[in-house]
């Protein structure tokens, strides 16, 4: 009997809540932990918190993989962080990311939906090293080309600055790649309306209205079109002249008598090859892209300016700009016969 009540007793004692008095303390737990020690200092093994951090190469390759994410804002802070990896490397050594990589990646998003993307994206573009942008320019203007004929009239304007500063830091390049010459002349004709009516191989397609959405964006497009064809008729060397005094004599006109200076010079009369498509066809001379131009779009631009010169104002005065590069660039080609007076 008494075991069984002192059994009872403890089962009821686990269950009692203490009664707590004004003044005494509160007794302390059993499975209290004593901190009432103090430490100048706690040393951890392994603290340095660099050990495992991901160098600037794995996190650019992660922003690059976030380009393809669904969130606008994600899409922009990763060009954001690009371009400041990119500015800040120090001179002379790699890109956290070679320009190989990068270009094929970023250059989608020239069609990108948002204005804050493609902004970014322009100033990732341009913060990319000049000498690594000629091998990439062909598939640069195809995505360009695809920009200047999209529906969207943002995207058709954000487009143009792209091929500026494509032509500003690789113009040789896009001018001589192929289907860089004439399917862009084409695409210019489409863009600004002008139909060659001369010509029976080209008339432009359905264009996207007579001015491209509106005055502006047609200045634009003139601008654009007077770069590209600056690129691509005109040249900074003065050619070599032809010296008929005699002074070097025996040597009579030394430079007809040089190497070349471009490959496979005689290409152009395609006496082997199959029946080529002109449009997608390289044209690395100037002549070349002398002969290209005349026959296909010199006539459908001069009808052109002759509408837009009358305008006045700023498409006057991108029609004057745009006029007097197709005079410099054509005049050895009409020789005194220009087609621009």
């Amino acid at each position: 009997m008494g075991s069984s009540s002192k059994r009872k007793k403890e089962k009821k004692k686990d269950f009692q809540k203490p009664k707590l008095r004004v003044g005494k303390a509160k007794p302390t737990a059993a499975n209290a932990t004593n901190t009432s020690f103090k430490a100048k200092s706690i040393a951890l093994k392994q603290q340095s918190l660099s050990a495992n951090a991901p160098t600037i190469e794995a996190q650019c390759a992660h922003h690059l993989a976030l380009l393809t994410h669904k969130s606008d804002s994600q899409r922009r802070e990763s060009l954001a962080y690009l371009t400041t990896a990119i500015t800040s490397n120090p001179p002379g050594l790699p890109l956290p990311q070679p320009v190989s990589v990068v270009l094929p990646t970023v250059q989608r998003l020239i069609l990108d939906g948002s204005n804050a993307v493609r902004q970014q994206l322009l100033k990732l573009l341009q913060s990319l090293p000049k000498d690594g942008i000629a091998s990439y320019s062909d598939q640069l203007l195809l995505h360009t080309r695809a920009g200047l004929t999209h529906l969207a009239t943002d995207i058709r304007v954000f487009a143009l600055d792209v091929l500026e500063w494509l032509l500003g830091v690789a113009g040789d390049e896009v001018v001589s790649c192929a289907g860089g010459w004439a399917k862009m002349l084409k695409c210019f004709l489409s863009l600004l309306g002008w139909q060659n009516e001369t010509s029976g191989t080209w008339s432009a397609p359905k264009s996207f209205g007579k001015s491209g959405g509106d005055a502006k964006v047609q200045v634009k497009q003139m601008t654009a079109l007077a770069s590209f064809l600056k690129a691509g008729l005109c040249t900074s060397q003065t050619p070599a002249q032809v010296n008929t005094s005699g002074g070097d004599f025996p040597l009579w006109h030394t430079e007809h008598h040089l190497l070349p200076g471009r490959s496979n010079v005689y290409a152009h009369l395609n006496l082997f090859g199959a029946a080529r498509d002109e449009e997608a066809e390289m044209y690395e001379d100037r002549e070349d892209r002398q002969r290209v131009f005349h026959t296909r779009a010199e006539t459908a631009i001069v009808a052109g300016l002759e509408q837009s010169v009358k305008g006045g104002g700023e498409l006057g005065r991108a029609s004057a700009q745009l006029r007097k590069v197709i005079k410099e660039g054509m005049a050895d080609y009409h020789g005194e016969d220009t087609a621009i007076q």
